[in-house]
């Protein structure tokens, strides 16, 4: 055996490598985890609640014109009727809209999904005639009034 030569030595940094890269490689595993389940959560599932919440919004604001312009034209004695197109699906989900009045006597559009919702206040023709009704975004919808009620 030469001197300096030390085969203890040469197994052992063989070990500490082979340790090195497990600690290393399970810490980027552990990371790599981390950041796959964060995604989802921030990068992905926010953006898509903010912009149903602005879709709902919209879509209220456009309901709630075309009832208020429908009650704007409507006769003293008579019916009137329109019909609109809402938009199928938001972010690829359904949706419902609800015209409802709240316990202080105030019509909202209410335009919702699962958990997250938009109310529109109807305050133009709030204090003067009821409105109330439902509907999806499937297909057409239909205002309707009539003067002697439903």
């Amino acid at each position: 055996m030469s001197p300096g030569h030390h085969p203890e030595h040469h197994r052992e940094a063989g070990v500490s490598t082979l340790i090195e890269y497990v600690i290393i490689s399970g810490v980027l595993l552990f990371l790599f985890v981390v950041v796959v389940l964060q995604v989802n959560t921030n990068i992905m599932q926010g953006p898509a609640e903010t912009l149903e919440y602005t879709a709902f919004t919209d879509i209220g604001n456009g309901v709630s014109t075309r009832i208020v312009d429908v009650y704007a034209i409507a006769p003293v004695n008579g019916n009137i009727s329109s019909s609109f197109p809402l938009p199928d699906e938001v972010a690829g989900q359904d949706y419902f809209v609800n015209i409802s009045t709240d316990a202080e006597g105030n019509q909202n559009v209410m335009v919702y999904q699962s958990d997250i919702a938009s109310n529109t206040s109807l305050s133009g023709i709030s204090s003067t005639r009821a409105a109330s009704g439902n509907t999806t975004g499937q297909g057409m919808n239909r205002i309707s009034y009539d003067s002697g009620g439903f």
